[in-house]
């Protein structure tokens, strides 16, 4: 039996019906997700209401996710997930799809931001202040480790436009080096095509995201994060839809 596929979204589409329903996604859960705090202070929950937005996102986007290698992941332990970038749309599929306690790494400043960003600062993600970063980091992932927490970074830096793997930046496995923590690499395929960079509309789609080995830290040192963040790229760029092999 074929499946029906949800027509594209126009422009006018995106603008008058998901982003109100987005909108909408994020006041209800981000509610509750903030309300949950007081008696679960670790984010726990709230981290449940992050994946329900994830999903929401995706199904009314028509946004399917194949997710591959959960099976390589000790669900009990903490890691720091390192994937590409190509899209908008990949915070709700990793959220989606890594069946783990998972939190991000942000500017500081958009804790302020209404129902989001209070998400953010009352459920434990690494809310960072750019004009000193390193203030309170390594006390901050004391606590992710101990709560089996763990936190996703995307090392390009910025979203790709082609879905070309950029240069990974070695600065931000400083943090995974430090703690000691493993780092996973992580692909995302064609996440491009259900919103691209630059444009206000989105598309129904496949996404493809696969979870590689853990790579240990255990004897990297801070000056060898530059060469441990190309290792980590190389895994990265074996999954990706990159042009060249297209």
């Amino acid at each position: 039996m074929t499946r029906r596929r949800i027509p594209p979204f126009h422009w006018w589409r995106t603008v008058f019906f998901l982003i109100p329903a987005i909108a909408v996604y994020t006041i209800v859960l981000g509610t509750v997700s903030i309300l949950s705090t007081l008696v679960d202070p670790g984010g726990d929950f709230g981290h449940k209401c992050a994946r329900a937005w994830a999903w929401l996102i995706l199904k009314t986007t028509g946004v399917r996710v194949d997710v591959r290698g959960v099976e390589r992941l000790d669900r009990s332990r903490s890691y720091v997930f390192a994937a590409n970038h190509q899209s908008i749309y990949d915070i709700p599929v990793v959220f989606f799809s890594l069946p783990v306690q998972l939190r991000i790494i942000a500017k500081d400043s958009l804790g302020s931001f209404p129902f989001l960003g209070w998400h953010l600062r009352r459920t434990g993600h690494l809310l960072v202040d750019r004009k000193n970063p390193g203030a309170g980091i390594l006390k901050k992932m004391s606590r992710l480790i101990s709560g089996a927490r763990s936190l996703i970074v995307f090392p390009e830096g910025t979203r790709s436009v082609d879905g070309a793997v950029a240069r990974f930046k070695g600065g931000i496995f400083l943090l995974a080096i430090d703690s000691n923590l493993p780092v996973v690499p992580v692909s995302i395929a064609r996440s491009r095509f259900v919103m691209l960079k630059g444009r206000l509309m989105t598309c129904p789609g496949d996404v493809t995201i696969t979870i590689h080995d853990p790579i240990s830290t255990d004897g990297i040192t801070r000056a060898q994060a530059r060469d441990f963040a190309e290792r980590v790229r190389a895994v990265v760029r074996q999954d990706v839809d990159e042009p060249s092999r297209l």
